[in-house]
């Protein structure tokens, strides 16, 4: 029996996943097709699957990888930003690095020990569909609870409530890398506030990129300002009243205490 020995490059930011071989691949079909439909086909991913792994990317990177073409002959599609380009290309050469070390060492498979164990780093993992790493800009302390307020991609603000006793754990303060976890069930869209007035501290506002009718829920998720998107759930029924398209302006609103703080292991 022989024994050969396999592995993938995957880039993390904060302990959170930005993507590997799959994800790069995907990214190099957007570059190649210019549109989300034809890129997943290329790469045996659902519409879908594809979308929520952009978004992802999007979110995790700091700066948008991926950016809508409005317009021209073929009327709009995506295409990568030039900080996508860089970083396929870069992947690239890292990938055939590590491919070139892995094949050396299986080459010497033949002197490992036959009972020699493959220990992998537990990774987390959450169902929660909005992730978002940031940095501690404010917090305020409370006898109970502490305001905290995280800054995130494109300079939208995040404010979240929790316990004293979690901050204090967290090793939450000024200036602190930290990651924010918002369930889509969480948050509310409006289309039209006018001068309402919200109790809810948190109100991201931005275009719709995506709407996924389901038989029940409807899922949309809206472009923030400076490359990132935020998801939410809601009825069928309110997304055809409040009329959700591409392109429509539409808030996200959720409440502090909605809001999941943690920090990078």
């Amino acid at each position: 029996m022989s024994m050969e020995l396999e592995g993938n490059v995957w880039m993390t930011i904060d302990g959170q996943k930005l993507g590997g071989p799959d994800r790069v691949a995907l990214l190099a079909a957007v570059a190649s097709a210019g549109s989300i439909t034809a890129a997943a086909k290329a790469v045996g991913m659902s519409y879908k699957g594809a979308w929520d792994a952009i978004e992802a990317m999007n979110n995790l990177a700091g700066e948008p990888l991926v950016e809508r073409v409005v317009g021209g002959k073929g009327g709009g599609g995506t295409r990568l930003t030039a900080r996508g380009a860089q970083l396929v290309q870069n992947f690239r050469k890292v990938d055939a690095a590590h491919r070139e070390f892995v094949a050396h060492l299986s080459r010497q498979s033949h002197a490992l020990a036959d009972d020699f164990l493959l220990i992998q780093r537990m990774k987390m993992k959450t169902s929660t569909r909005n992730q978002f790493t940031g940095t501690v800009v404010a917090l305020t302390r409370g006898a109970v609870n502490d305001e905290v307020v995280l800054e995130i991609v494109g300079g939208q603000r995040i404010v979240a409530t929790i316990t004293r006793d979690s901050s204090d754990s967290l090793g939450l303060a000024v200036g602190a890398e930290a990651f924010a976890l918002i369930k889509a069930s969480s948050v509310i869209v409006a289309t039209e506030l006018g001068g309402a007035r919200l109790s809810a501290r948190n109100r991201l506002t931005g275009k719709v990129s995506r709407v996924q009718p389901g038989a029940v829920n409807t899922e949309v998720s809206i472009e923030l300002p400076g490359g990132g998107t935020i998801a939410a759930i809601v009825t069928r029924d309110s997304g055809e009243a409040l009329a959700l398209a591409v392109g429509a302006e539409a808030s996200a609103i959720f409440k502090a205490s909605s809001v999941i703080i943690g920090t990078p292991a």
